[in-house]
């Protein structure tokens, strides 16, 4: 919660100097949108009500990313494996003659980490209804209850069963604060400053990741093998503030306009309260156009097949699906046990995961400071061109210099230790916070809560099957694994160049327009615009 203070703190404080908006018109390279007409058109400015709101909000990031970090740091302790995988255990201590890429590779060791994402799939389609029919807040509630329940029955496992049903709650848990928490933070801040306030999430996500890294290393010499108890229930703390502080949270204005048919002034006034001013006339004709248009949708999972949706379709499968293939769970999920592969020590494997954890930490709030200047696309080029880069160096020292016997030596080990960082440093400042941002900012409000839904689904199943996979790819893979993930940066790094034209500073409700004037996306999108639609009176001219 205080690194959060001091985020949006610091935005509100310097927005003038940091986040300047952009007041001339400009051409987004390679997509043909200019962007400048839309700047400025909005009044209001950031208030310490939206501040709090949206810090409350983005600590659904915190149990997403702790999960992430505790998993993988239990997995490598001895006691845990002792109790729950006595094989694996008994592989990696006793076994001299297997290979150390394939000392871990157990599929119900995979189990346990993968588990909840399975959950967290099928959750966030419960997650999609709830959030489109009472709202945004709702949601993150039962994401908060759930990963609490979770944390509960984690910490107390005393088999394995136990421990599979706290990670199924913890995956409820997921599934509904990653569906409505993105949603939540883009439709509270100001367009100017949408990228930064919705990187909080991603923020708060390695803040998680570092928090769980940094207990894992502290009780890992507790006497009598029961620190991986804490590390589990610690994740209450996290789920505890969500859950509670969801309790005061106000509704987004888009939420409220929607739910609030009778009585319109409810969502104006919040929108006013939010954005510290009285004149919030374009806005909100805007809102209530985007509300128009929504409310002759009745089937939201349908009607997103349509074809003016299918440049938002695309991107709700692609960029998670990227997001995933990057290989950051590998590193995330496995980094213990990744740095005990190459030679690390158990205390060594948990300290490099510490240092990787902060490392992509910082890169985060660079990212979020950024984003609105600097504009999406551009940092997904950086942070691709460096996640590349790192990914083919650490292959072809694991290909040239571990063998299945012995480690690296400490030269090396530590080399790979370098380039994994700058691997999550590329990560922490493109693919992290971007692959959550980018989705959540581009659905009219209409398609708004399916979309979301594909997006975390599409993440969950490709984090599914990445951590269920990667251990068993690492046995057989080896040291070519790596060059695997390499190739996919480099494809979703054109992909971006090519299909995602900018989105920085347009206004949420007016995001159609990008998509209109993108070199390949407007024969879908125009075409069915330009008949059925009219933006001026806001009608549908055929059924839907």
């Amino acid at each position: 919660m205080f690194f959060q203070y001091v985020i949006y703190t610091h935005i509100y404080t310097y927005r003038k100097n940091i986040l300047t908006p952009v007041r001339t018109a400009c051409m987004a390279v390679g997509s043909g949108v200019s962007v400048g007409s839309e700047v400025g058109k909005y009044n209001g400015q950031i208030t310490p009500f939206v501040v709090l709101s949206c810090m409350v909000a983005a600590t659904g990031g915190i149990i997403f990313g702790y999960d992430i970090g505790i998993s993988g740091g239990v997995t490598s302790m001895e006691p845990f494996l002792k109790k729950f995988f006595r094989k694996v255990y008994t592989k990696m201590e006793e076994d001299t003659k297997i290979s150390n890429y394939c000392k871990f590779d157990s599929q119900l060791l995979t189990s346990f980490t993968s588990s909840l994402y399975v959950a967290g799939l099928i959750a966030t389609f419960f997650a999609s209804p709830i959030t489109r029919a009472f709202g945004r807040k709702p949601s993150i509630l039962i994401g908060g209850v759930a990963f609490l329940a979770g944390a509960a029955f984690g910490g107390a496992a005393y088999n394995i069963y136990m421990l599979i049903i706290g990670r199924v709650l913890l995956g409820v848990g997921v599934g509904f604060a990653n569906q409505s928490v993105p949603l939540y933070l883009s439709e509270m801040a100001p367009s100017r400053y949408r990228g930064a306030f919705n990187m909080g999430f991603q923020f708060c996500v390695g803040i998680g990741v570092l928090a769980a890294n940094l207990l894992n290393y502290g009780i890992q010499k507790i006497e009598g093998g029961w620190g991986w108890r804490i590390s589990l229930a610690m994740a209450a703390v996290p789920a505890s503030i969500l859950t509670i502080g969801a309790l005061f949270l106000p509704e987004t204005p888009n939420s409220l306009i929607q739910h609030n048919k009778d009585d319109p002034d409810k969502a104006k006034k919040m929108l006013q309260k939010v954005r510290g001013t009285d004149d919030v006339k374009a806005e909100f004709d805007d809102l209530v156009t985007a509300n128009e248009i929504s409310k002759t949708i009745k089937h939201p999972f349908k009607n997103i097949l349509r074809p003016k949706y299918r440049p938002q379709l695309v991107m709700a499968i692609a960029v998670p699906f990227f997001q995933q293939v990057t290989g950051i769970n590998v590193i995330s999920f496995y980094a213990p046990i990744l740095f005990r592969t190459i030679g690390f020590g158990e205390s060594a494997s948990l300290m490099s995961a510490v240092v990787t954890g902060l490392v992509g930490l910082s890169m985060t709030f660079l990212s979020l400071l950024i984003v609105d200047r600097v504009g999406r696309r551009t940092i997904f080029t950086i942070g691709g061109v460096q996640m590349f880069v790192s990914q083919m160096l650490v292959g072809a020292i694991m290909a040239a210099k571990l063998g299945d016997h012995g480690g690296l030596s400490k030269g090396y080990g530590f080399s790979v230790l370098i380039l994994i960082c700058t691997y999550v440093a590329g990560f922490g400042l493109s693919w992290g916070p971007l692959g959550w941002l980018i989705p959540s900012e581009i659905f009219p409000l209409e398609i708004r809560s399916a979309g979301q839904s594909i997006t975390v689904a599409v993440g969950f199943l490709f984090t599914f099957i990445v951590a269920q996979t990667f251990l068993a790819m690492l046995c057989h893979m080896k040291s070519g694994t790596f060059f695997f993930f390499g190739g996919w940066v480099a494809v979703m790094t054109v992909f971006v160049y090519f299909f995602l034209p900018e989105t920085k500073n347009v206004p949420i409700e007016k995001m159609d327009r990008i998509w209109k004037k993108h070199w390949f996306w407007k024969k879908y999108v125009g075409k069915e615009d330009d008949t059925n639609y009219d933006p001026v009176t806001a009608e549908i001219k055929t059924d839907i």
